[in-house]
């Protein structure tokens, strides 16, 4: 794209070899089909980050522009407004709405890229108790909750990954059924102002 002539700035006629690049770097052509949007917030503090996001989406709401926001970090897809597109190595994982990807992850890409704190992976082995499903590792072991039983009964006594998002996690009640409970030991603790994260260690201690 070529520019318009603009007025050097002061003192570039002594670095002849560098050449300014930052106008063309930010231009934006005013009325666009679809913009494209790189990494628009990664580099911004925490404030910064959410009042882009509100002008973004209201500049959405207002002209009704196409959008494509491309996010290389882990955990921002659900800034996007409408609907997400996860590539690995230029492959199409999955598309969908945020919640969606969220709630129905297509493979361990999906369900590791959306969400902050990212999903928890365990590898465990299916196994069968007095006739009841459990997802078994060597730190802890859960029931199969029995709506999922049916699906995960091909699977028995074979090698799968167990993927816990960490919202889903709870200290427990007494309401709680044991055999969806397991141990966990407090290994760091995170106070981030509105939420405290807690690092946990499965198992016994």
């Amino acid at each position: 794209m070529v520019l318009p002539d603009f007025t050097t700035p002061r003192g570039a006629e002594e670095y002849p070899e560098f050449i300014p690049v930052s106008i063309a770097e930010r231009a934006i052509v005013r009325h666009p089909p679809v913009f494209l949007f790189d990494e628009p917030r990664s580099n911004l503090d925490a404030k910064l980050r959410v009042q882009i996001r509100v002008e973004r989406n209201r500049l959405h709401t207002t002209a009704g522009d196409d959008r494509d926001l491309r996010h290389a970090r882990p955990g921002l897809g659900h800034d996007a407004r409408d609907r997400v597109v996860v590539m690995k190595d230029g492959w199409i994982q999955q598309v969908g709405e945020p919640l969606e990807l969220d709630s129905h992850p297509a493979d361990l890409v999906v369900a590791g890229f959306i969400g902050s704190p990212a999903m928890n992976f365990v590898e465990v082995t299916i196994g069968e108790t007095n006739g009841a499903l459990g997802a078994e590792s060597p730190r802890f072991r859960v029931a199969v909750p029995p709506a999922q039983t049916s699906a995960l009964r091909p699977y028995k006594d074979q090698p799968l990954t167990l993927g816990i998002r960490p919202e889903d996690l709870h200290p427990v009640t007494g309401s709680d059924p044991a055999q969806y409970s397991f141990d966990a030991v407090v290994d760091v603790v995170e106070p981030l102002g509105s939420e405290i994260l807690l690092d946990l260690k499965a198992g016994p201690t």
